[in-house]
This record gives structure tokens, sequence and C-alpha cells, in this order.
């Protein structure tokens, strides 16, 4: 970790005062505001490539990439001179009736991505959003080819799709559903495929194929009334990154076409090469109906998504009555400054050999984590592309509940942004780290575990001897 500069003291006073402000003044996401009166907001004042800087001058390796959003760094000097040539000519225009050309580029350039096989562009804002024209797409695709009693939906167990309220119809994470669940439109759930849940003796495509088996039989009972199922393909990440077989997505994709199902696949956190291919669904030779797109699609600069669809789909909206043409829009849809970040974005990928460069970093990411998988407190080391986990044995009720919040308190002191979801430490860090980053990372990622199980087992001791 850097020393505070000289200006430490002043840099100190003004963040205080962006603390304290922020607290009175904004509610931030996916939080308990009471809990920040003990934990202290971090003040970011700057970043450059992996790094995030508080306003002490204290540098911050961004380990999960600012919510999985940053793929090349932070200000990368390529996206940032494109947006400044954007600046100079258009900063916006409504999607409605007019068109541009960064809108137009991203598009074509999306659809060469799948081979010409998903073929439109409907663009929106964040991941939620492109979830929920995803959903309202396949609804109104069945009505408009007259069978409008296909309008139920179906989500994989521990599946996260966004907090709108279509989106939380098809996300299982217990917390927002019973929050939520009187205003929601409840989807059918079916088990996932999450290779921790092999049996033993069973490998991870025998898991997936007990899932597919739970698939088929709903699908069997309900194919008539069913117009899509949304998986996240290859890892669930706000399961706890609970990764699966290739071969379950094959075996899905086989399904839907076999009972006239659309397969919804929600790359919005694992496209772009999390996975280790450029769209996750690649590995298992597929392509959905629908994908969508957002978090890295603009390198983590503005807020995009998208969703590609089909021909057949498109064309089922294809004619002069208004009422069936697709009804959704926002007024920022394919904002030029987000379509020309997501372009600079896909620049650095046709430039650079990106996956095959990822490949070996983070493959050394994970040799340095590689002692972890003998840990007497860590099961389920795992990887898949870009991302690394791992799950902590925790066998104390409180331990499990303050594990989170605590070790992203150490991760933060040895100079790391962690945040672990549940009991499962994850590292997702932009494609830009060298050797001696790696090593802070892995470094931090450790030391963080050791200093939490610590802390944790001197509380259980202290509350046994009580």
């Amino acid at each position: 970790m850097e020393a505070a500069p000289a200006s430490a003291i002043h840099a100190s006073s003004q963040g205080n005062s962006w603390v304290a402000r922020s607290l009175r003044a904004v509610w931030h996401p996916c939080t308990q505001m009471k809990h920040h009166e003990r934990i202290p907001l971090l003040p970011i004042a700057r970043a450059q490539g992996a790094w995030l800087y508080d306003a002490d001058g204290r540098r911050y390796l961004d380990g999960i990439s600012s919510w999985w959003v940053n793929l090349f760094g932070h200000a990368h000097p390529a996206i940032n001179a494109a947006l400044v040539d954007q600046l100079g000519t258009l900063e916006h225009a409504m999607l409605a009736g007019c068109t541009h050309e960064p809108a137009v580029a991203l598009a074509e350039r999306l659809s060469a991505l799948t081979g010409g096989m998903l073929g439109h562009a409907f663009f929106a804002s964040d991941g939620a959003s492109a979830v929920e024209i995803a959903l309202k797409m396949s609804f109104h695709f069945w009505r408009n080819s007259g069978r409008p009693a296909k309008q139920e939906f179906v989500c994989v167990e521990q599946g996260y799709h966004g907090e709108t309220l279509g989106a939380l119809g098809v996300t299982d994470v217990a917390l927002f559903r019973d929050a939520y669940g009187p205003l929601l439109r409840q989807a059918h759930r079916v088990a996932s495929p999450d290779a921790r849940r092999a049996l033993p003796g069973e490998t991870a495509a025998d898991a997936a194929a007990r899932a597919l088996r739970d698939v088929a039989a709903l699908f069997e009972a309900r194919g008539d009334a069913i117009a899509a199922i949304i998986v996240e393909p290859l890892v669930q990440c706000a399961a706890g990154m609970a990764m699966h077989d290739a071969a379950y997505l094959r075996g899905l994709r086989a399904l839907c076409d076999r009972h006239g199902v659309h397969m919804i696949a929600d790359e919005i956190a694992v496209g772009f090469g999390r996975t280790g291919s450029f769209f996750a669904h690649e590995q298992a030779g597929i392509r959905p109906d629908l994908l969508c797109l957002s978090k890295g699609i603009s390198g983590g600069y503005l807020p995009l998504s998208v969703v590609l669809s089909r021909d057949a789909i498109h064309d089922a909206f294809y004619d002069d009555d208004v009422a069936r043409g697709f009804l959704h829009s926002h007024s920022y849809t394919g904002n030029p400054l987000a379509c020309r970040a997501a372009l600079a974005t896909l620049d650095l990928f046709e430039a650079h050999d990106v996956l095959a460069a990822n490949q070996a970093r983070f493959d050394a990411l994970a040799a340095r984590l590689s002692g972890l998988a003998t840990h007497p407190r860590v099961e389920h080391m795992r990887r898949c592309g870009a991302i690394l986990a791992f799950d902590v044995v925790l066998d104390d009720d409180r331990a499990r509940r303050g594990f989170a919040r605590c070790y992203a308190r150490h991760a933060l002191a040895a100079g790391a942004l962690l945040r672990p979801i549940g009991r499962t430490v994850y590292l997702m860090p932009p494609y830009v780290l060298d050797d001696e980053e790696i090593g802070l990372l892995a470094g931090a990622a450790m030391e963080a575990l050791e200093r939490t199980l610590d802390e944790s087992d001197a509380r259980i001791s202290a509350h046994t001897m009580e």
C-alpha cells in the first residue's frame, strides 16, 4: 500500500466530508445504511488502471472490477479518447424516429460476434432493463404468433437477473424475493446445475444432467404455457459464483427447441470474455434466442445494455399495426456516448489477443491461490476463465452473517477491494493485471482470509467462555 502523500491531511478532511455528506444525502444500493455508522464508506478520489485511490492517496486494487463492469482498467486512454471525440460531435439524440452511427455500428458488430444469428439489437441502460425487455419480447412474440397462452416464465434456482419487478420475478434470491414477493409475478423455478451440488461420485456433468431432468419434467407438464426460460450461462454469479458444466446449456437448448420455449441467456455479468470465451454460451456450441448484455459492454464507463434477438423474434413484430410493435422505450436508449464507449471496448478486443492474454494472466492468479486448495477452512476452489472463487467453511451462524463485511474490511487493509457473496470469496479483476499486481491481489485475498478467520474464531471463543 502506498504511503499517504504530503497533502493527506487536507485529503483526509475532504474524504471525511464526502463520507458525511454521502450518509446524509445518498441512499446507497444494496446497503443497510445503518451499518455505515460503524463501517466507513471508502471515499474514492480517482482511478487508474487496476487501482482505485482514496482521498488520502492510498490505493486499492480493484479485485471485482467495480461490480464486474470494468474490463480494461480505469481511465483507459483509448476509451477516454473515443469519448472525448464523441463529445465533440453528438452527446445524445433520441432513438425513436432517429438514428446515429454509434448505435448502428455497435448493433452490427455485436451481431457479427454471434455469426449473424442474433441480428437485432434493442438498447437499454442497465442489466435489469435488458432482462425486462427480453421477458416482454418473449411474451409479446407468442401473442403476435397466435399463442397467447404462452405467458409463463422459468428461472433457475439461485439465479439473479436484476431488481426491477419483472426481473425480480425470475430472480431466486430469498432476500429480494421475500421482501417484494407480493408485488411479483412469480416464475417456475427449476434445479440449479451448480457443480457444488454433485453427489459423491458424480461429476459436474452429472449434476447438470440431474438439473436438466427437472427442466424436462416441467416442460412436459407446462410447455404449452411457458414462454421462456432464463439462465446465466456457466456461472450464476450472485449465487456465490456457482459454476456449471457447459452440457447443461446444450441440454437446455435441445429442450427449448423440442417444446417451443425461448432460451434467454443472461450474460450481463459473464459476457465479454469473463468465462474465457467472448460469450459464455459459445462454450456449449449453442446460441440463445435472446441474449442480454450489459456491465462490461461499455468497459465500465457508462450505463448501457442491449438485448440481441433472432430474426424470427424480430419479424413477429414487423407489421403495420402499432399494437404488434414492441412497446418499450426509455429516453436515453442507445445513447451515443455509451455506444461509443462500447465500440472502443470492442476495438481493444480486436487490437489485442485479449482472451489468450487472459488465459495466461488468470492461470498465474490461480497458481498464486493454489495453496488454498488444501486450506482446512476452504472448499470448492474453482475457476471459469477470468473468475476465481472459493467457499469458506464457517460453522457458527454469527460468523456466517458477518463474514462478508469482515473480510471486505481486512481486504481493504491489505490493499484490495474484494466483496464476498455470503461465504464465497471471488476475484474478478480487470483484464490488465501485471505480474506484480497478480501477486498483490492474491496476497491480499489470502491475508484477508486469515485475519477474518482469526477475528471470527476469537469472537466465538470469547462468547463460549462467557
